[in-house]
C-alpha cells in the first residue's frame, strides 16, 4: 500500500497493521530513549536557540557525525540517517534517539553507547549536559521552552481540554521504550495482552522520577502518574484488549474513536483537534467533505494515541521512566526475553490470566506510588519481578545471540536484578540521597546522574 493511497474502509486500516507480521527469523528490536538537556553552569533547561541551545546541539551532531538535518519552516528540528535512525525533539526539547531495527541486544547497547558518546562530544564544549530521568527534577512548566514544531502547537492547545497534566507530559517527561515484532494476528494479541498486563512491573523496575520542582512528589514514577490525567481518550490500560474479539480490527475500531489532532497537507499541519477519523474515513470530515484519508494520514493518527502498549505494524512498550545507559539496554532485554520466547510468552499469559481489569488498573496506579512494594493478589511486585527476570534471562539464553566474548544477552538484565535484590527502585535510591548526602538539594542529581 502506498502512503498516498486513499482509504475508505476500516478493513484497509486493519490490513495495513497486519502487514507488519513477519516470521520469527526477521524479528528485530527497536529502542527509543529520551533525555533532558541542561546548562552545566546554571542547571537550567536548554532553550531552542543560542550558543547553549538545542539547535546548536542538532547542528553540532550533524556537522561532526554525518547526520542529515530535517528542517521545519527553516529551523532544524530533527536529524536522520539512511538506516532509519533519527534524533528528534520532544515538545520541551527532550532529545530522543529512535534507533535502528537491530537483531540483538549487543547491537542495541553499541547503538546506545555510540549515541551517548556523540552527544557528549558535542555537548561538553557547549557547556551542556544530559540527564536520564522520568520527570524533570527541578523545572517548572514555564521554565521550559516549547520547541518550534507545528504538531506540538496543536497538541498543546488541545491538551488542557482533556486533562490537567498534558503539558507536563509534553514538556517534563522522558521515557525509554522498545518496539517489537509479531508473526501473526494471534501472536500480536498474545504479546499485546502479556505486555499490557505486565507493563506496571516495568514501571516499577524503572521507576526513576520521584521529584517535582525540587521536592519529593510522593510518587516513585511521577511520569507514570502524569499519564493518568493527560487524556483518557488516548491513554491507559485498554481493558478491551483482554476481551474476546481482540485483533487488528478491534484496535482499528478503538483508533477510529480516538479524537484526531491534525492532518498534513502540502507540508503543513492543519489543526483538527477533537475531530473524528471515522468521519474522515466516510468522507464527512468537516472542512474536508468528500475527501478521504491517505495511508500517511492513518500513520500520523496512530502516533496520536499514547496507551501503555501501542500497536502500529509492531508493538511499543511504553511503561518505563528514562534512566542511565545500563537501564536503556535493560528495557529491551526484559521484553525480548519475555515476548520473543514462546514458552515465556505462554507463561506470562498464564500468570496474568485471572487478573481483572480493576486489578490491572489498580496495579498501574500503585506502582507509580510505591513501586516494588505494590501487590496484585497474593504477590508483591518485587516477587513478580524476580520471577519475570529469571524467565527473561532464560529466554535470552535460549536466543543464542552472543557477543565477541561469548556472552549471551542475559547480562543486560543485571541492572534490573540489582534493583530486585536491593528491593528499592532507582527513585528510592535518589530519595535516600536527597535525605542524606544531598541535604535536600535536588540539584546534586545533575552532577551525580548526568550521562
Amino acid at each position: 500500500m502506498h502512503p498516498d493511497d486513499v482509504l475508505t474502509r476500516p478493513q484497509q486500516l486493519a490490513d495495513w497493521l497486519a502487514s507488519g507480521s513477519r516470521p520469527k527469523s526477521e524479528w528485530r528490536i527497536g529502542t527509543e530513549h529520551e533525555k533532558f538537556g541542561f546548562c552545566t553552569e546554571t542547571l537550567q533547561p536548554l532553550p531552542y536557540a543560542g550558543a547553549r541551545g538545542i539547535r546548536a546541539m542538532l547542528e553540532g551532531l550533524a556537522e561532526r557525525f554525518d547526520w542529515e538535518v530535517v528542517n521545519e519552516d527553516g529551523l532544524p528540528i530533527a536529524l536522520k540517517k539512511p538506516d532509519g535512525c533519527t534524533i528528534t525533539l520532544e515538545p520541551g526539547g527532550q532529545l530522543e534517539l529512535s534507533g535502528g531495527l537491530l537483531d540483538n541486544l549487543h547491537e542495541t547497547c553499541n547503538e546506545v553507547n555510540t549515541h551517548l558518546a556523540e552527544v557528549r562530544a558535542v555537548a561538553e564544549p557547549l557547556g551542556i549536559g544530559f540527564l536520564g530521568l522520568g520527570f524533570h527534577p527541578t523545572a517548572r512548566r514555564e521554565d521550559i521552552e516549547w520547541m518550534p514544531k507545528e504538531r506540538y502547537v496543536i497538541m498543546r492547545n488541545y491538551m488542557p481540554r482533556v486533562g490537567s497534566l498534558g503539558h507536563d507530559m509534553m514538556k517534563r517527561t522522558c521515557t525509554v521504550q522498545v518496539n517489537l515484532d509479531f508473526s501473526s494476528e494471534a501472536d500480536m494479541v498474545a504479546k499485546f495482552r502479556a505486555s499490557l498486563a505486565l507493563q506496571p512491573i516495568a514501571t516499577a523496575l524503572f521507576a526513576n522520577s520521584p521529584f517535582v520542582e525540587g521536592k519529593p512528589s510522593g510518587f516513585l514514577s511521577y511520569r507514570s502518574q502524569v499519564w493518568t490525567d493527560t487524556d483518557p481518550d488516548r491513554t491507559g490500560m485498554m481493558p478491551w484488549v483482554f476481551e474476546s474479539g481482540m485483533g487488528f480490527e478491534r484496535y482499528v475500531d478503538w483508533m477510529l474513536d480516538v479524537p484526531m489532532y491534525l492532518v498534513r497537507r502540502n507540508g503543513r499541519y492543519i489543526d483538527l483537534a477533537g475531530q473524528s477519523f471515522r468521519a474522515f474515513l466516510a468522507g464527512k470530515l468537516p472542512g474536508f467533505e468528500g475527501q478521504y484519508p491517505t495511508l500517511a494520514d492513518w500513520e500520523d493518527h496512530l502516533t496520536t494515541a499514547f496507551p501503555e502498549v501501542r500497536l502500529k505494524r509492531f508493538l511499543e512498550m511504553r511503561g518505563a521512566d528514562g534512566g542511565p545507559w545500563r537501564r536503556l539496554c535493560a528495557l529491551p532485554a526484559f521484553w525480548v526475553g519475555l515476548l520473543y520466547d514462546q514458552a515465556n510468552l505462554d507463561a506470562c499469559l498464564e500468570l496474568t490470566r485471572d487478573w481483572t481489569p480493576q486489578q490491572r488498573q489498580q496495579l498501574r496506579e500503585d506502582v507509580a506510588r510505591i513501586g516494588l512494594k505494590a501487590r496484585i493478589g497474593k504477590q508483591s511486585v518485587r516477587e513478580l519481578a524476580r520471577e519475570l527476570l529469571s524467565m527473561a534471562r532464560g529466554g535470552l539464553a535460549r536466543r543464542q545471540r552472543f557477543n565477541g566474548a561469548g556472552d549471551h544477552e542475559g547480562g543486560f538484565l543485571n541492572a534490573l536484578e540489582d534493583v530486585v535484590d536491593r528491593g528499592t527502585t532507582p527513585a528510592e535510591v535518589k530519595l535516600a540521597a536527597y535525605e542524606t548526602r544531598w541535604k535536600h538539594d535536588v540539584r546534586k542529581i545533575f552532577r551525580e546522574f548526568a550521562y
